[in-house]
Parts: C-alpha cells; sequence; structure tokens
C-alpha cells in the first residue's frame, strides 16, 4: 500500500517565565523569558517517514533541525547517507547538508533565514539503497520572535500518547495507512493442506544392490537440496547381477556395436550393402548405446547414486540402510514446500461456482493470512456432488508458495464471494482487542500517538473492514501497538531529548 503524504504541524508550549522587569527585551525585541515556539511536521513517502523539529525560523536566527529518517520497511532508522535541507522561495535560497546521521536515523543540521516570507522546506535524502525528497510548503520566516510567538501562539496538551522514534525503532515496529479497498463477504471455515500434483517424487533402484545412506540421520522430514546425495547402491562382491560387471559386458557391446556400426556406414554410403542391412546395424547400435549410457549413469566409484531431484524434504524412507534391494524397488519420496492444494470444504446451500468465487484466504503457520492468488495460486476447481457420508462440497485451489505445514493439517480459509462493496479498512494486526471492543493506535505525528475505538465490520483475510473511528489517510500502529498501548499506561512521559 502506498503512503499518502500527510503533513502535521504541532506546537511546544512556550513558556512565561517572569523576570523581575516584565518590560525587558532581548536584542531582537522578544520578551525577556520567552521562548521561540517549536514545530515539527511528520509526512511520508513509499518509502520513507520523516518527522522533523525545529525552533519558529525567524530572520538572523540559527533553527537547528533534528530530522528523523526511517524506512518504512520495516521500519527501521535510516543509518547511513546525506541530508540536505534547503529553504526555498521563488527559487532561489539557502541550504546546509548533513553528510552522516547524528545518531542512527536522525540528522542534524541548521539554517540562517534572511528574510522574511512564505517558503518552501525541502529535505533530500540520500542512501546507499535510494534516495526520496521530501517537500514542506508554506513554511513561514518570521521577522522576530514576537511576530513568532504571537502567530503560533502557546500549544497546549492534547492528551495524546508520547512514543520517541528511538523507542520505535529499539522494537518491532511498524505502521500502514488507512485505504479505501474492496470488502467482499465470506465464508470461513477451513481447509486440509494435500499435496499437488508434481510436488512428491518417488525415486526407485535403477539398478541391484545394497543400500548405503550418505546422509546422517536421514530420515522422515530431513531438508534436502537439489543434487545431494541421498543414498548408493553397490554391488561389488556379489556373484551376480554386479553392476561392475554388467557395466563392462554393456561397454563392450556397445564399442563392437559401434564398430560394426562404423564399418556398415562406409559400405552404405558406398553402395555395397543394402538400406535394410545397414538399418539393422545402426538400431542395434543405438539399443547398446543406450543400455550402457543407462548403466553408467549415476555411477562413481561402481555405485549408483541416488540424488534428491530438487529442493525439499524427505517425505517417506522405505528401505533400511545395508538393505538388498533389486532394480525397480522404490527406495525414497521426496516432497517439496513449494506448492501445495488446498482442499477446503463447506455446505452447499451457499451455491458457490467458479463464476461467483473472488478469492481464498488461507492462514500460514505463524497465524498470518495470505491470498492464493497473491501466493501465485489459482482456484482449481468446485465439487458438483454430494454424498451422504460427507454432505459437504470441496473447493480445491493450488497454492504455488511456500507451505511450511504438514500435509494433512488443518487451516483456518475465508472464501470471498459475491460483489464487492468499496469501504475503509486496515489490516487486521493494527486491531487491539479489549472483550470484544476493539481499538487502534493512531499516529498522530511522528512521535504522537492516540488510541481511538472503532467498529469493524466483515474480515478479508489480512484486512478488516472499518465502519467506524478512522478516515483514509490516517496511520494505524499494525506491529508495536501493544507497546505503544502500555506507554499510555506507565504515567510517565518519556524525556523528550532531541536537542541533537
Amino acid at each position: 500500500m502506498k503512503y499518502i503524504l500527510i503533513a502535521f504541524a504541532f506546537l511546544a508550549m512556550s513558556c512565561n517565565n517572569k523576570a523581575e522587569d516584565a518590560h525587558a527585551h532581548n536584542e531582537d525585541g522578544s520578551h525577556v523569558g520567552e521562548e521561540i515556539p517549536r514545530l515539527s511536521h511528520t509526512l511520508w513517502t513509499d518509502q520513507t517517514e520523516l518527522f522533523v523539529e525545529y525552533p519558529a525560523l525567524i530572520v538572523g536566527n540559527p533553527s537547528k533541525f533534528a530530522a528523523h529518517f526511517t524506512v518504512l520497511d520495516k521500519h527501521q532508522p535510516v543509518r547511513k547517507g546525506s541530508v540536505t535541507v534547503s529553504l526555498i522561495k521563488d527559487d532561489r535560497g539557502i541550504r546546509n547538508t548533513a553528510e552522516t546521521p547524528s545518531s542512527p536515523g536522525i540528522f542534524s543540521s541548521a539554517i540562517q533565514p534572511k528574510e522574511a516570507g512564505k517558503y518552501q522546506l525541502v529535505f533530500e535524502l540520500k542512501t546507499p539503497d535510494y534516495s526520496d525528497k521530501i517537500t514542506i510548503d508554506d513554511v513561514t520566516v518570521y521577522a522576530n520572535a514576537d511576530e513568532a510567538i504571537k502567530a503560533l501562539g502557546t500549544a497546549e496538551d492534547d492528551g495524546s500518547i508520547s512514543f520517541l522514534k528511538e523507542q520505535a525503532w529499539k522494537i518491532d515496529f511498524q505502521t500502514s495507512p488507512v485505504v479505501s479497498g474492496k470488502i467482499y463477504d465470506v465464508i470461513n471455515t477451513s481447509g486440509v493442506w494435500m499435496p499437488s500434483p508434481g510436488s512428491v517424487k518417488s525415486l526407485a533402484a535403477k539398478s541391484n544392490g545394497v543400500v548405503d545412506f550418505k546422509v546422517s540421520n536421514l530420515t522422515e522430514g530431513t531438508a534436502v537440496k537439489k543434487g545431494e546425495l541421498l543414498m548408493s547402491l553397490n554391488s561389488q562382491g556379489l556373484a551376480s547381477n554386479n553392476l561392475s560387471t554388467d557395466i563392462a559386458s554393456a561397454k563392450a557391446k556397445f564399442q563392437q556395436a559401434k564398430s560394426e556400426y562404423d564399418r556398415k556406414k562406409e559400405l552404405y554410403e558406398s553402395k555395397i550393402v543394402p538400406k535394410s542391412e545397414f538399418e539393422k546395424v545402426a538400431s542395434n547400435f543405438e539399443i547398446a548405446k543406450a543400455n550402457y549410457q543407462s548403466l553408467v549413469s549415476g555411477v562413481s566409484g561402481g555405485s549408483k547414486q541416488i540424488r534428491a531431484p530438487f529442493d525439499g524434504f524427505i517425505k517417506s524412507i522405505t528401505v533400511s540402510n545395508g538393505d538388498y534391494v533389486e532394480q525397480g524397488v522404490a527406495l525414497v519420496n521426496i516432497g517439496t514446500h513449494q506448492s501445495k492444494v488446498l482442499n477446503a470444504q463447506l455446505a452447499p446451500n451457499y451455491g458457490l461456482t467458479m463464476e461467483n468465487v473472488q478469492g481464498i484466504w488461507y492462514q500460514t503457520k505463524d497465524g498470518q493470512w495470505k491470498s492464493v492468488t497473491e501466493a501465485d495460486g489459482k482456484i482449481l476447481s468446485i465439487g458438483k456432488n454430494v454424498e451422504r457420508e460427507n454432505p459437504l462440497i470441496s473447493v480445491f485451489a493450488q497454492v504455488n508458495a511456500e507451505v511450511d505445514m504438514p500435509e494433512g493439517s488443518l487451516t483456518p480459509v475465508q472464501i470471498a464471494m459475491g460483489n464487492a462493496t468499496q469501504n475503509t479498512m486496515i489490516p487486521v494486526n493494527a486491531l487491539l482487542e479489549d472483550y470484544g471492543s476493539y481499538s487502534v493506535i493512531v499516529q498522530r505525528s511522528g512521535e504522537s500517538f492516540e488510541r481511538r475505538p472503532v467498529k469493524i465490520g466483515k474480515r478479508n483475510g489480512e484486512n478488516v473492514e472499518i465502519i467506524q473511528g478512522l478516515k483514509v489517510g490516517e496511520v494505524v500502529v499494525t506491529t508495536g501497538a501493544y507497546q505503544v498501548k502500555m506507554a499510555s499506561m506507565s504515567g510517565s512521559t518519556p524525556a523528550h531529548g532531541h536537542e541533537h
């Protein structure tokens, strides 16, 4: 989901420290003891969150910026790179560059305005991995401190939850925008994981011999890599069906057939022998060649090698180490997590057809919802008949992604059907539940949060419909909401500490 660009400006409280002479002034004309108001902005792009704090911009006064840059993917601070801050008006302006962060995620720089007026404040981020540009429009530069104090006034405590960027960066933390999306009616059921065609392969003995395991602790469930040597078949010392003897015999027959083929080919090309006689010799040569190549394929050190055909796991082993087996006997079955079939069953009164099924979601091993189509899968078929012993209809879906769940295991399933409605939605992970009531943590600015009650509707996989409580464009915490909630209950506000 793309973040919508949002900006917040919050005023820090200005103090009126009464001096003995209430009419004394500073050199810039402001009253003694009055602090310059501080501003903060929070903006998002597709890749970055910027939270910046700075004193109000005043002509002749250097304003020090504390710009907090967060990479939205995994919500981590920008650790390497540079930030250029520019104050621009009518294509002219001043700029300052911080070549490195003063601490992870925080870039400090200062700008001293020369003229009052409306400006653009531009932040250009350059990292080893990507670059980003964030612009704040209509930033005011005041002629003096009195004008700034008069215009901005005094900010009051709004009851928000304070949770610093430094705190968020130390934990698993993620945010997501509130969006408008398609919401479907869903059928909640369960499904069984089944092997898909081609996801299991049986490896058979290509020759007679004694089984020799080449992987220590080769058991069901053992992970294997494509081409990995699993076992070998050794026939050395056997009086009959000895692989080395068979290979030597096949090689001799192949060489003899080749010699006869080369001789007859010259005679045929010279029209000394008829075509039928040459074709018979050529057929004998091809048979001898194929037989010899089949015997020597996968042979090393006189043993036939059995290797894994793809990355996967041992599904079953049908022999024991040291067993004597004959050619064609099944040795081991290899399975893969990369593809499975999900069989979901439900009552026939829903009237499901391939036309009205809009999608299927399933839960992964870690409890996350995932769409079949997002897993490069598809709906295969819907059953037509029911039986007395099993009066349910099966819906089969192919999942072409790693499914690290045993075959035969159950998983929750949601089947979307009918026409969608357009409504506000957020990720299910953002919900906090208290005895059947739901709330979310809304990010009001970079370090300011609010716990807000919401009324939910339908759940569609990883998303949930919000009927009341949120607006499109707001940002909610999807990972780490509980920690922010606990911060609101701690009874103390962490020290701000952004004078970097």
